[in-house]
């Protein structure tokens, strides 16, 4: 990641932070975010910016990035038991083993990952 990149995704990250109410020991793990998903085989479908087998994680966050905690939850949920047909005919399996904690780190590292608002 370009210098530029890590301090645009910091900079949305302490935005995210405060949109969703993360407490200060929750920010710790946003900003192990990339290292969390590859420790949880996340990276094997999914890329942050390009399309693997899932859609990359700035996709999902632009998508759901207006919903603040709920969609954290949602995606937090997604993660833990998986989801079909919300982007494509590839089903998205359980994680069963991501514990809820990781999912929610997850879920808000992803969402700290969308576009700035236009």
């Amino acid at each position: 990641m370009s210098g530029k990149k890590l301090v645009a995704s910091l900079a949305i990250i302490a935005v995210s932070i405060a949109a969703v109410n993360i407490t200060p020991a929750r920010a710790q793990t946003l900003t192990d975010g990339p290292q969390l998903a590859r420790a949880k085989i996340c990276m094997g479908c999914h890329q942050v910016d390009s399309r693997r087998v899932g859609p990359p994680f700035v996709a999902v966050a632009d998508r759901y990035k207006a919903g603040g905690q709920p969609m954290v939850e949602y995606l937090a949920n997604s993660i833990r038991h998986g989801g079909r047909g919300r982007w494509g005919a590839v089903p998205m399996p359980a994680q069963p083993q991501v514990t809820e904690e990781e999912a929610t780190a997850l879920a808000a590292w992803i969402l700290s990952l969308a576009s700035p608002a236009k």
